[in-house]
């Protein structure tokens, strides 16, 4: 077999990716760290590698403009290296003596798309790309070829197709998907001088973004992604077991009309949080809830321990004359109530909480999407955040982890608590 040296010598970390990536992979990178070049690259190997007619790969950037300025410059280059190449600027089109082609796209025609077939797939800054192109669009084309796909970019917050397949790779028992994190501070791609001088001239926040791919600095005013961020890192977030050995405890905010959160979660004798599960719904009654709670007891075997709910529970509603805690009890749910805490000070209680706990990435990711775009209301005009959360979907997750990490009490510290209150009550009688 005939030896082709492609114009292209990849750093380790590029090497790491092209040895290590899966049929389906997720890289984010820092600004200047050669995506591109990697990704391209990869394109051609594959090209070369399979040496058949009618081998097919798509290189999709948002704007078929984008892709052009990003990506043809290099295709061109390093193609170029391959015999019998030969290069079409109209279609932004590679054709491989072999008959392989490589094309460029951009997603803003993305009903061009429907039909094709791929061997290959990059999506770069998949960030700024419509969801459905990718699920009813590119991902069936890649079906029948069972065809690779890569997705390159650099984090723009939580809500969009980038942040969502990072998120899919990183599930337990995903074998096909892979993903990479590389930092400027990790790197040392760019020089000191040069990224101090970066950080120098952008807000902390968009430094974070651009160069060490944060997902939560895009969200302005979150409480809680920063500290998420860190416990991915620190892999915190990830695959957390059961512990059929300790109780399961759930921590719940009740709606009105507007959804219901329950977090599932066991705090180990080492004082660590292991949130094993979340489950949110709305338009449901109570009854729902309970029946979930007992079917997760049956399939996951959990063993209850306490149920916590916030303090409002014990109001009676006006239509029954009977409260929603008592309706509980009916339903075999009997609460624990957490205590009626200012706000802000339960905000803080979980900020002080959050590096003592783990979380099933699996079982609780809507729950974390929720906690990491929990956030300060900003006030555009002028130009501040209010002290007060916005109240939005992610308020009900958000609610509902406070009353956890609030509201348990270890059984030694509730008795704690009753003897001193049976003491001031002694006290106060003589």
């Amino acid at each position: 077999m005939k030896t082709i040296a492609l114009p292209y010598m990849p750093r380790p970390l590029q090497h790491q990716f092209h040895q290590e990536r899966t049929r389906f992979c997720v890289m984010l990178c820092h600004r200047r760290f050669g995506k591109t070049v990697a990704a391209t690259n990869d394109l051609i190997r594959e090209a070369v590698r399979a040496g058949k007619a009618d081998w097919r790969a798509a290189y999709a950037a948002p704007y078929v403009g984008q892709a052009k300025a990003i990506a043809w410059d290099y295709l061109r280059y390093f193609a170029a290296a391959i015999p019998g190449t030969r290069f079409h600027e109209t279609e932004l089109r590679c054709d491989f003596a072999t008959g392989a082609r490589i094309r460029l796209y951009g997603v803003d025609n993305a009903h061009a798309l429907r039909g094709l077939y791929l061997d290959d797939l990059v999506l770069d800054e998949p960030a700024d790309m419509p969801r459905e192109v990718w699920s009813q669009i590119l991902r069936p084309a890649l079906a029948d070829r069972q065809g690779r796909a890569l997705f390159i970019g650099t984090p723009n917050g939580t809500e969009n197709l980038l942040h969502d397949v990072w998120e899919y790779a990183g599930k337990k028992d995903n074998a096909a998907w892979s993903r990479f994190c590389f930092r400027a501070s990790q790197t040392g791609y760019l020089p000191q001088a040069e990224l101090d001088a970066a950080r120098a001239a952008m807000t902390p926040e968009e430094y974070a973004q651009e160069f060490e791919c944060s997902f939560a600095a895009a969200v302005r005013g979150a409480y809680y992604a920063s500290l998420l961020e860190r416990a991915e890192q620190e892999q915190r977030i990830g695959a957390v077991p059961h512990n059929p050995s300790l109780p399961v405890h759930t921590a719940w905010d009740l709606g009105m009309d507007d959804a219901t959160s329950i977090w599932f979660f066991q705090v180990l004798p080492s004082g660590a949080w292991a949130f094993l599960d979340f489950y949110s719904c709305s338009g449901e009654g109570l009854a729902h809830y309970a029946s979930i709670v007992q079917e997760k007891a049956q399939r996951c075997h959990y063993v209850y321990g306490k149920h916590i709910a916030p303090h409002d529970i014990q109001v009676r509603e006006l239509g029954t004359g009977i409260s929603r805690f008592a309706c509980a009890a009916q339903l075999g749910i009997r609460f624990d109530v957490a205590p009626r805490l200012p706000l802000h000070d339960g905000i803080d209680a979980v900020r002080r909480a959050l590096p003592r706990c783990w979380f099933d990435a699996q079982g609780c990711a809507a729950g974390l999407q929720a906690l990491r775009n929990y956030r300060r209301i900003w006030q555009p005009r002028e130009q501040i955040f209010t002290a007060r959360p916005q109240h939005d979907w992610t308020s009900h997750a958000a609610d509902a982890l406070r009353y956890a990490l609030t509201g348990f009490r270890p059984a030694s510290q509730e008795r704690g608590i009753r003897q001193a209150r049976t003491q001031y009550a002694l006290f106060g009688s003589l």
